[in-house]
C-alpha cells in the first residue's frame, strides 16, 4: 500500500484516532489488499460485499469487531481516497442487545472480603465504586483522586473524553493505606515495570481470582463491577441522567440498558390482575 498507507496514517492521526484504531484500521485495508491481492483503490461493490461476507462466514468475527473493521474500510474509503463508500446500501448485521450480567451488593462485598492484598482490593474497590472501565483503572494517576472534592478524574476515557465520577469514602480511605504502604509516585497502580502502570491483564487476572475465591458463579468479569456500579446507583434512586454522566456515555440510550437489570423497577410494577382483585 505505500503511500496509501502513509496517507491512511495521516489522516488516522488528524482525525484524533487513538493508536490501538489506527493500528486496527491500517492492518483491516491492508488484509483486504492482500485477500485479493491488489491495490484497494481498484475495489468495488462487488469485492467488498465478498469480504465483508469472508470476515462474517469465514473468520467468523463477533458483531462489535465486524462493526468496528469495516470502520476502518469505510474511512479509508470515504476519508483517505475520498469516495462515497461503496457499499453504503449494505446493512450490517444487527447487533444482539443482551442484558449485563450484574452483582448483588452482597455479591460485590465478598470480593472485597475475599480480597487480602491491600493493592488489588484498591483495585477492585475504586473500579466498583466510581464505575470505571478496566483501562481506566489501570491509567489512573495519584492526580487524578480529589480528596477535596471526592471526584475521580478520567482521562482520556472512551471516545477520548474525560469525565468526572465519584469518590467513596470507603475507597479514600483504604487508597490511603494503600498509598502509606506502596508510596505509588505518578500512576496510582504501577506496573511490573518501572515507571509503568498496571497492565489490564493483570486486573483481570486478579478479579478473576477473587472470584473464584468469592464462590461467584456468573459469567462476571471486570467490566461487571461498573455494570453493577450503575444498576446499584439506579436501584438507590439516581437519575437516569446522572448515572449517565458518571459512566461517560455519550447516549442516554446507552444507559437505560440498566433499568432493564434494576430490580427496584421491577419491583414497583403491579400486575394488572393484583390491580384488579
Amino acid at each position: 500500500m505505500g503511500k496509501l498507507r502513509d496517507q491512511m496514517l495521516v489522516d488516522l492521526q488528524l482525525n484524533g484516532a487513538k493508536p490501538r484504531t489506527q493500528k486496527t484500521y491500517l492492518r483491516e485495508v491492508e488484509n483486504l489488499a492482500k485477500y485479493f491481492n491488489r491495490s484497494p483503490e481498484e475495489l468495488g461493490e462487488t469485492e467488498l460485499k465478498e469480504y465483508m461476507l469472508y470476515l462474517i462466514n469465514k473468520r467468523h468475527l463477533s458483531e462489535g469487531t465486524f462493526r468496528f473493521y469495516v470502520a476502518g474500510l469505510k474511512f479509508f474509503y470515504r476519508t483517505t481516497l475520498k469516495r462515497d463508500w461503496p457499499v453504503e446500501k449494505i446493512k450490517c448485521p444487527r447487533s444482539k442487545r443482551k442484558l449485563p450480567v450484574v452483582l448483588d451488593l452482597s455479591g460485590v462485598e465478598a470480593l472485597f472480603a475475599v480480597t487480602k492484598n491491600l493493592k488489588h482490593k484498591a483495585i477492585l474497590m475504586i473500579t466498583y465504586s466510581s464505575g470505571l472501565r478496566v483501562n481506566e483503572t489501570a491509567r489512573l494517576k495519584l492526580t487524578d483522586i480529589d480528596s477535596k472534592r471526592m471526584t475521580v478524574k478520567v482521562s482520556d476515557g472512551k471516545g477520548g473524553k474525560d469525565r468526572y465520577s465519584i469518590l467513596s469514602q470507603t475507597t479514600l480511605e483504604l487508597l490511603r493505606q494503600y498509598w502509606k504502604k506502596y508510596r505509588p509516585t505518578e500512576w496510582l497502580f504501577e506496573g511490573q515495570k518501572k515507571d509503568a502502570h498496571i497492565s489490564t491483564s493483570s486486573i483481570q487476572q486478579l478479579f478473576k481470582k477473587a472470584k473464584k475465591r468469592a464462590g461467584i458463579t456468573k459469567p462476571a468479569s471486570v467490566h461487571t463491577l461498573r455494570h453493577s456500579f450503575a444498576t446499584h446507583l439506579i436501584e438507590a434512586g439516581t437519575s437516569l441522567h446522572h448515572v449517565q454522566l458518571l459512566l461517560g456515555h455519550r447516549s442516554p440510550t446507552t444507559t437505560t440498558v440498566y433499568l432493564h437489570v434494576s430490580r427496584l423497577n421491577l419491583s414497583q410494577v403491579i400486575s394488572p390482575l393484583d390491580k384488579a382483585a
